[in-house]
């Protein structure tokens, strides 16, 4: 069996584990929570900056800045 990749213990495949890749539903949604979070990026394109400001630090349109 593939190591879960949160936890790095055997995951069964999805025919008897529907939180597959994963080895349970815990470690399926850490890892649903890293997506959210933005922990997983992409690389630049050659060349690109990083943003000073990333969407979750950012003030909303709508929002007043104090």
């Amino acid at each position: 069996m593939p190591p879960c990749p949160i936890c790095g213990r055997p995951a069964a495949p999805r025919q008897q584990n529907l939180a597959a890749p994963f080895c349970t539903p815990r470690c399926k949604l850490i890892d649903l929570g890293k997506w959210l979070n933005e922990e997983y990026r992409g690389p630049l394109p050659e060349g690109a900056e990083p943003d000073d400001e990333s969407p979750s630090t950012a003030a909303h349109p709508n929002q007043e800045q104090a």
